[in-house]
């Protein structure tokens, strides 16, 4: 099979194209220019990108660049930018792998007759009947099923994950038998185009105009501001204008018209219903009950799912609009679609 092999740089993606040559397969990598701006973090540094080809080099496959820098503002960037200024708390990752590592990347693939595309995910694909679903790592503390959640039957179809059967420990132990150069490399935590230096407000400051928020009790009694709205987020304790030494107080509700921010006890932010927008489905539809993630390293809870609604079994901290809702089956295993919460 001739496989087209996504290569961040990182230590995942360099033994997944080594599991995928043990294999037998006809192995080619690739690396996305993504991000064309300061970056210090993340996976699109100029490092990450000559990482990427000295990999190559050791494994004695050729290795390919593709400039994706217009799609990555168009889709990812672009979209951050707008969902703060209406007040929401947007996963750029996410959407960084439903329309580049996974689509863009795939229509490349089909254009240059690959059979499959491979990235260095913590998932796996399996087969139910003749459907096609993800299914959690191996690595239940690196599984990262949540942030692949938008694949659909055409895509999971051709898509391989060849390290979602290895523990993270196993993939460095791998690397380190090989010589790889990303062996002990460390994992990528933040946004590639949100550096450390600047940070979020920075990045953000130069691209909308921020808008001063009154902070309110639930009661409306008036308690503080902040200097920027856009950069609250529900949930959110610190940095919201308030004085310490009093009760701990929590963002329950942003008010973008009014740029009004609501604040409460923890207790405030627990809910028996959660509605999700924009639903993506690995195969049908699907009412009944399911397990749900809200965030990449959170634990799925169970629910109940009607259309669009989640009707939680307990009632669970609030999800900040604009975050991923991922389901998953009842024995917590595959993943059955998802969406953002509205």
């Amino acid at each position: 099979m001739k496989v087209l092999m996504a290569l961040s740089g990182g230590v995942d993606s360099s033994v997944a194209a080594a599991e995928l040559i043990d294999a037998g397969h006809d192995v080619v990598g690739v690396t996305m220019r993504l991000w064309g701006g300061e970056s210090d973090t993340g996976c699109c540094s100029v490092a990450d990108v000559d990482d990427a080809r000295r990999v190559a080099q050791q494994l004695g496959i050729d290795h390919l660049v593709f400039n994706f820098t217009d799609d990555f503002n168009a889709h990812v960037v672009d979209p951050y930018v707008r969902a703060h200024s209406q007040g929401l708390t947007p996963n750029p990752c996410i959407e960084c792998n439903r329309h580049l590592k996974f689509e863009r990347l795939s229509e490349r693939a089909d254009l240059l007759g690959f059979d499959a595309v491979a990235t260095g995910h913590h998932a796996r694909v399996d087969v139910v009947g003749d459907r096609f679903f993800v299914h959690r790592g191996a690595d239940a503390a690196k599984d990262q099923s949540y942030v692949v959640h938008m694949l659909p039957q055409r895509e999971l179809r051709r898509t391989v994950f060849p390290v979602g059967h290895l523990t993270k420990a196993q993939v460095r132990q791998r690397a380190i038998a090989l010589g790889l150069r990303t062996a002990t490399k460390p994992d990528s935590q933040d946004v590639c185009f949100i550096t450390q230096t600047g940070g979020r407000e920075a990045f953000l400051g130069a691209r909308i105009p921020f808008r001063r928020g009154t902070v309110v009790g639930s009661d409306g009694a008036v308690l503080g501001d902040v200097p920027a709205i856009e950069m609250v987020t529900v949930g959110q304790r610190r940095g919201i204008g308030l004085p310490g030494g009093g009760p701990k107080r929590y963002v329950t509700a942003i008010d973008r018209t009014t740029a009004t921010i609501v604040v409460g006890d923890e207790a405030d932010l627990y809910v028996s219903e959660l509605t999700v927008e924009q639903l993506v489905w690995a195969d049908q539809p699907y009412t009944g009950d399911v397990m749900v993630q809200c965030s990449a390293h959170g634990a799925a809870m169970p629910a109940g799912l009607d259309g669009n609604t989640v009707h939680w079994q307990q009632p669970q901290r609030c999800v900040a609009p604009g975050q991923s809702v991922v389901f998953y089956d009842a024995s917590n295993s595959y993943v059955l679609g998802g969406g953002i919460a509205a």
